[in-house]
């Protein structure tokens, strides 16, 4: 697989290690910066579509994997984890989180 090639998908920085001490043999390659944020919005998406279709025992798991790629995507950004916490503290503070479970249905 080539950089122009596009093929493949993102994996985790130790799947290839995983592989090659499975006996198998990786063919990859590091994604230009570019490939690597448009390749991160793609895995976010399928690490949501993934939760969406877990059960409870599995959902935790898929959860941890959607924030795994949205830290990633922060330091993409030029940010980091933390900055994005109290980004989202900020939020929560001005406009509230989502604990009290209101549904909006619109204005009278």
């Amino acid at each position: 697989m080539n950089p122009g090639d596009m093929r493949g998908k993102l994996v985790r920085d130790r799947i290839p290690e995983i592989i090659r001490a499975d006996g198998g043999d990786p063919v990859t390659y590091v994604a230009s910066p570019a490939e690597y944020r448009s390749r991160l919005r793609d895995k976010l998406g399928e690490e949501v579509v993934e939760f969406l279709e877990a059960d409870e025992d599995s959902a935790l798991e898929e959860l941890a994997d959607v924030l795994e790629v949205v830290r990633a995507l922060a330091v993409e950004l030029g940010s980091d984890a933390e900055r994005l916490e109290r980004i989202r503290a900020a939020k929560a503070r001005e406009r509230g989180g989502f604990a009290e479970r209101i549904v909006w249905t619109g204005n009278r």
